[in-house]
This record gives C-alpha cells, sequence and structure tokens, in this order.
C-alpha cells in the first residue's frame, strides 16, 4: 500500500520527526486494519489551538478549538470499503485523495497530560481517529455508531507499540 502524506506544521517544533513518525504509522497501520489497499493521498495539517480553532469556525460554525477535525473526500460506508477504487482516483495522481485531517497539538499535549500517557499515543489515537473518519465511520449518536467507532480505535492502536491503552 502506498500512501502520499503531506504533513504541513504551522509552526516549528523540536517534535516534529517523532510527531511525523507517529503520524505515517498510524495512518498506515488504520489503512491495513481496514483493508485498503489502493494508493492514498492524504493532506495533514499540524498546528494549534488558535489555528484549529480558526479552522473549527470557518468549516462547522464552531468558534472553539478541538482536538482534531476531519475532512473525508468522499462518503464511503464504514467497514465496507469499494472493492472498486477506479471511480475514486485522481487520474492525474492515480491516488485516492481520501480528505484532510488537522491536529491541534497543543491540545494534543494537553490531553496526554490530562490521560496520563504519552503525547505519542495522543497524536497516534487523533491519526487512527481522523482516519476512520474519512474512511466513513462517524459518532454522531453515543449508540452503535459511537462504539463501532471506538472499538475500532482501539484494535488498531493495540496493533502498534505503544499505543495500546495498557
Amino acid at each position: 500500500m502506498k500512501v502520499k502524506l503531506n504533513l504541513t506544521y504551522d509552526f516549528f517544533t523540536l517534535q516534529k520527526f517523532a510527531i511525523s513518525a507517529i503520524i505515517r504509522k498510524c495512518v498506515e497501520a488504520t489503512m491495513e486494519a481496514e483493508g485498503i489497499t489502493v494508493p492514498c493521498e492524504i493532506n495533514v495539517l499540524v498546528t494549534d489551538d488558535k489555528g484549529i480553532q480558526v479552522i473549527n469556525r470557518t468549516s462547522r460554525n464552531i468558534d472553539r478549538p478541538t482536538d482534531v477535525l476531519s475532512f473525508p473526500m468522499f462518503q464511503l460506508e464504514a467497514g465496507n470499503p469499494p472493492t472498486d477504487w477506479d471511480e475514486y482516483l485522481d487520474p492525474a495522481t492515480g491516488k485516492c485523495p481520501l480528505g484532510d485531517m488537522c491536529i491541534s497539538l497543543e491540545r494534543a499535549i494537553a490531553q496526554a497530560q490530562e490521560f496520563g500517557h504519552s503525547v505519542k499515543r495522543e497524536v497516534g489515537y487523533l491519526t487512527i481517529h481522523s482516519m476512520l473518519h474519512l474512511l466513513g465511520y462517524d459518532h454522531l449518536d453515543e449508540g452503535p455508531q459511537k462504539k463501532q467507532m471506538r472499538a475500532r480505535e482501539e484494535a488498531i492502536a493495540a496493533t502498534i507499540p505503544g499505543m495500546s491503552r495498557d
């Protein structure tokens, strides 16, 4: 599976290499777990609370920061990827543009401290969460959809060293 990640940072951080590595690892693990074998392209913006608040306000009309935002290119069915990806491929690149994600590193650091785990785990979890959104998962309800998504997040995280809750 080939994934082209277009990673952009809104600011300088000494953690850039480590953050980029965990994002890549979690994107690849999610695609493998979900059976996605088509070459894909994903845009990832790593920003701070102020940056993600602007995006949240302009895209969702919610004027507050959040930890992660996902913008899927297609409406895929959770857990049931297409068998024929031809209609999803960009003719110019031969890749499927799955969508965009935006992660607030500032929020991830705060949540890692709050939950008592590493920044690596928090960024990884947010990446897996966002990837599942790009692949059709959602949690609009507090019932079956949310349970399905949480179960997938935990199962995928468990396959990556240092990412399980244990």
